[in-house]
């Protein structure tokens, strides 16, 4: 739920403006009960605006509750400079909402404040039409969903569990500029916590998680790379996390691993999962964004997918590009949500299609990789990338497919097998993709987010690049 602020702008002329009051009025309601309708909280000024004063002071009064968005209503012909005050009394997202109405001028208002805004630099969205018309009113949400990501990540804490990775710049984020552009804060803690922390969860705690998982997902013991005793040091680790999380409040995290834990502890790849699923062995709970490698920009990517949709958000590297099929296999170190091997509301629905196999030779710790295929579904594949020194959110359309399970392994076994895999269909071409994109790793969440993706770049003056398309 967003919290939503309105006001609508009139005509300056007193004797006009009483004449049309009763029909600002109205078409305010409207568009409160739409949204109220949609499940958001609707703060309204008290007052329609129609003087100077007012413009400042109701704008004042609806700032005071702090909204995700506010929105300036133009139903009839609105001096501008009202907008202008109104909108330097806003410090949030704004968007300006009118009529298309041969008699009632909103349309006109609604340019000729959005004219003045962009005069002064003052980002804003625009939408036009009838509320009642789901079309318009979808276009309204797309900035709603906008402003709750960007509201969701001023003030909030990223865990950076350990180092730099592997030599990744692209990993690696500088903090002043995540708090300047993003408002985020970046805790850092050292990964000896988690080896530290995993001892003291209780052996009966650990037992239970390994003997769930057991019952659900298809657990591969060999003796030496996955026995029972890591699996429960994998699964101690998740609860040392999570341990972490609570104590130092964090918003979402990265695990650097590689290579000090997965040589000499254990992998990361249940608790990566685990954490960014809805549920646990312990029960239903909200998803956890983390991301491996403690990929800083990786983290922020799926955090604001996740604040869009609502949904856990797949990790995955670029892993390889099948051009005889012309799909790409989207696949990391058993670090993909278990939700994604169904998307199913059910943990079972998901965990019966979910192999634990002994981790590959590159993590000498050993433990389980968590291995499935991706259930296959409409994506939209994001990832924040920086050129020269300026954020860009890199985004593309695409579909994850599936083959059945022979041609699945076929294609799984030419790359790691082990790991997860989404077999990944972009609607850009492959020299298009492989010469613009900014990173080995990428962000993919189910359904179609592009527009909320462009309105949170516009709020956060971060560059948008749609890829193909």
């Amino acid at each position: 739920m967003a919290r939503i602020g309105l006001l609508t702008i009139s005509d300056g002329r007193d004797f006009v403006h009483r004449d049309i009051a009763d029909w600002a009025r109205s078409s305010e309601d409207a568009i409160a009960a739409a949204l109220e309708g949609a499940g958001h909280e609707v703060v309204r000024a008290p007052e329609l605006v129609w003087t100077n004063e007012l413009a400042s002071s109701q704008a004042r009064l609806v700032a005071e509750a702090r909204p995700d968005l506010t929105i300036f209503n133009y139903s009839v012909w609105a001096f501008p400079h009202f907008s202008m005050l109104a909108a330097d009394a806003t410090p949030g997202p704004l968007v300006l909402l009118s009529n298309i109405d041969p008699v009632q001028p909103g349309m006109v208002g609604m340019l000729a404040a959005g004219g003045g805004l962009d005069q002064i630099g003052r980002v804003h969205g625009r939408v036009w039409g009838d509320v009642a018309d789901p079309v318009t009113l979808e276009r309204l949400l797309v900035h709603v969903r906008a402003a709750q990501a960007v509201g969701g990540l001023r003030g909030s804490t990223f865990g950076r569990f350990g180092g730099r990775p592997m030599g990744m710049y692209t990993a690696v984020a500088n903090t002043d500029q995540w708090l300047a552009t993003f408002g985020v804060d970046v805790e850092e803690i050292d990964q000896w916590e988690i080896v530290r922390r995993s001892e003291l969860v209780s052996p009966a705690r650990a037992k239970e998680g390994r003997e769930w998982l057991e019952k659900h997902a298809n657990v591969h013991y060999d003796g030496k790379q996955l026995t029972p005793e890591l699996l429960e040091r994998q699964i101690r680790s998740y609860h040392a996390v999570r341990e972490l999380i609570d104590e130092w409040n964090l918003d979402f995290s990265g695990i650097k691993g590689q290579p000090e834990l997965t040589t000499h502890f254990t992998t990361m790849d249940i608790t990566e999962a685990f954490l960014n699923d809805p549920y646990d062995w312990e029960g239903p709970k909200p998803s956890h964004v983390t991301a491996t490698e403690s990929d800083m920009d990786a983290a922020l990517t799926m955090q604001i997918l996740k604040l869009i949709s609502g949904d856990p958000v797949l990790f995955a590297d670029v892993r390889h590009y099948h051009a005889d099929r012309d799909i790409w296999d989207m696949a990391n170190s058993g670090q993909h949500a278990t939700w994604y091997a169904a998307r199913s509301d059910d943990p079972a629905e998901n965990l019966r299609r979910v192999h634990l196999y002994p981790e590959v030779f590159f993590f000498p710790a050993g433990g389980a990789s968590v291995h499935h295929i991706a259930a296959p579904g409409d994506m939209t594949l994001a990832r924040l990338t920086r050129h020269s020194g300026r954020y860009r959110m890199q985004v593309v359309r695409g579909a994850f497919e599936d083959y059945g399970d022979e041609v699945n392994e076929q294609l799984a076994r030419q790359s790691t097998f082990e790991w997860p895999h989404a077999f990944t269909r972009m609607d850009v071409p492959a020299d298009e993709f492989l010469s613009r994109f900014g990173a080995n790793h990428i962000h993919a969440v189910p359904g179609d987010y592009v527009a909320e993706l462009e309105q949170v770049c516009r709020q956060l003056d971060v560059d948008f690049q749609r890829l193909g398309g």
